[in-house]
């Protein structure tokens, strides 16, 4: 099943819904429905699709 996090790259800039407080973060790598992202405040985090939807953010 696809999800919406399938259209996410590396180098694209997204917020956790979730975890506002995180800051703004970069996709790292979008591989088998896990997302690596670093976050402003958070750090490195591994995100699976199937849990969370991130937004994207475009500037």
């Amino acid at each position: 099943m696809r999800h919406l996090n399938d259209m996410l790259e590396p180098g694209m800039l997204v917020v956790h819904p979730a975890h506002p407080e995180w800051g703004l973060g970069q996709v790292q790598s979008n591989i088998g429905g896990r997302v690596t992202v670093n976050f402003e405040h958070e750090g490195k985090v591994v995100l699976m699709s199937e849990y969370v939807t991130l937004t994207p953010v475009y500037r």
